[in-house]
């Protein structure tokens, strides 16, 4: 969500003269364990979570009846020790995780989880306010590095600032009905969006950034694209109205109504103190990206060596490309390129793949559901044309294969660069086919010129999620 985002990155330009009238909430600190990695002078760390709890206010906008707190999003925000420049990372729900001993409502510690999903952490005691304790403790340990602050946000608070601010602009490449909110739905049921350019504020925001099913891949690893583009788009809009009080007080105040805060933020004065320590980070100067993720079957594993890399660049106070994000430059083995996370040269990094000209239809040759989208937006996101994606004739395909008609060996060959260990083969019939086998549902290739599963965008260069690349109407630049 974007709603801590712009506490921590805008507020702070002008919230030093008003006063925060909400009601600042705090979760207990007695559940962060005692076993934390080392205080830096190196930046600061601050984890913000999007909690979709159905209780209390939340009930009417969340579409269910579980009142059990649960993480919806989470990303961890590194402010650079130069107070300029930031990095937010996000960190998928469905990664598979070890979550470490947390403590419950009644006072006991759980045992130690092994290779679980990462948003099973805030929902440890089964509470309607989620335990953001657990969360910042599994961050830790994940990460090595040392949060300084925890923000929970909930959906009445993101709804009444999206409403506060007037909206916010967003583009859909198709339309959307309620079964891809809700899919177990019987029916496609009604029309929520229409496709093309349209303004979302409230319930409808909120619709919007939870998007899973009916668009792109229908993965989590799509939706937090799309959240990162809504994020920089509602930050700009906020600056579009200025910075006068008339305009940032139902903003401040919205915001301390929907925040869930550690205690040391719990307070107006401190919160404000320390969003004005963060004053002159700009949009421009901060950049969005996603741990290195693969694909796990239905679930996302974390690629070593290269969250490692990315947590240690972190850890340095370092930029994690040829920005000059920490005010340090690259140093010694420093490496360019955007989108990784690495903290050395990589041998093996890709070249650049351009389908452009290049027409394809796409088959799932597995059992994997929607691999073939997600497969076709990685060919479109190369500038690959796709006229058709299907399931294969036959689902216990292992290899990924291309066929190719007449004259087209070369442009099959292209395509064959996406595709880790995919093999080519001539055909009678026209066109390219690519049929996909089980060995790219393990290990999604790498989008060119980025490392596996690394998704980055710089904010100030214009945050566009893979739906909004297909609607030309609409710049968030």
């Amino acid at each position: 969500m974007g709603l801590s985002f712009l506490v921590l990155l805008v507020a702070g330009v002008g919230w030093g003269y008003l006063k925060l009238t909400g009601q600042i909430d705090t979760f207990s600190a007695d559940g962060i364990s005692g076993d934390r990695p080392p205080s830096s002078s190196n930046g600061q760390n601050v984890l913000v979570i999007g909690s979709d709890s159905r209780s209390g206010a939340n009930r009417k906008l969340g579409g269910g009846k579980d009142t059990v707190g649960r993480s919806d999003t989470a990303f961890l925000l590194h402010v650079y020790g130069d107070r300029r420049h930031a990095v937010a990372v996000s960190i998928p729900r469905d990664s598979l995780v070890d979550i470490p001993a947390c403590k419950k409502p009644g006072g006991d510690w759980t045992a130690p989880q092994h290779h679980v999903m990462f948003n099973g952490a805030f929902s440890v005691g089964d509470t309607a306010e989620g335990n953001p304790a657990c969360t910042q403790n599994t961050v830790e340990q994940l990460t090595g590095l040392r949060v300084d602050h925890t923000i929970v946000v909930d959906f009445s608070g993101f709804a009444a600032l999206t409403s506060a601010v007037g909206g916010v602009p967003v583009c859909l490449p198709q339309d959307i009905y309620e079964r891809d909110l809700r899919p177990n739905l019987p029916t496609r049921g009604a029309l929520v969006f229409a496709k093309g350019p349209q303004t979302v504020s409230g319930q409808r925001a909120l619709d919007y950034v939870r998007i899973r099913h009916g668009i792109g891949d229908g993965s989590d690893i799509g939706r937090i694209k799309r959240q990162q583009a809504f994020i920089g788009s509602l930050i700009k809009k906020v600056k579009s109205r200025g910075m006068s009080p008339t305009t940032l007080l139902p903003l401040a105040n919205a915001a301390t109504d929907a925040m869930t805060v550690d205690p040391g933020l719990g307070s107006a004065d401190r919160l404000l103190s320390f969003a004005m320590s963060m004053k002159n980070i700009d949009l421009r100067n901060t950049k969005f990206v996603t741990v290195p993720w693969r694909y796990e079957g239905a679930r996302v594993a974390i690629v070593e060596p290269d969250a490692d890399a990315l947590w240690a660049a972190l850890k340095a106070d370092r930029a994690i490309d040829d920005q000059d994000a920490g005010g340090k430059g690259k140093g010694k083995g420093g490496r360019g390129g955007t989108g990784s996370a690495d903290a050395s040269p990589s041998p093996a990094a890709p070249a650049v793949v351009s389908g452009t000209g290049i027409s394809l239809a796409v088959y799932n040759g597995t059992t994997v559901n929607g691999l073939a989208a997600r497969a076709a937006e990685l060919l479109r996101a190369h500038g690959f044309t796709v006229t058709v994606t299907a399931t294969a004739s036959a689902q216990d395909h292992t290899s990924t294969v291309i066929e190719y008609g007449p004259g087209l060996r070369s442009e099959a060959e292209t395509t064959a660069r996406l595709f880790t260990g995919a093999r080519t083969t001539a055909s009678d019939m026209p066109g390219i086919r690519v049929v996909l086998g089980s060995s790219y549902a393990q290990n999604p290739s790498p989008a060119a010129s980025t490392r596996p599963g690394t998704a980055a965008s710089t904010a100030g260069d214009g945050v566009r999620s893979a739906d909004e690349d297909l609607c030309t109407d609409l710049s968030y630049g």
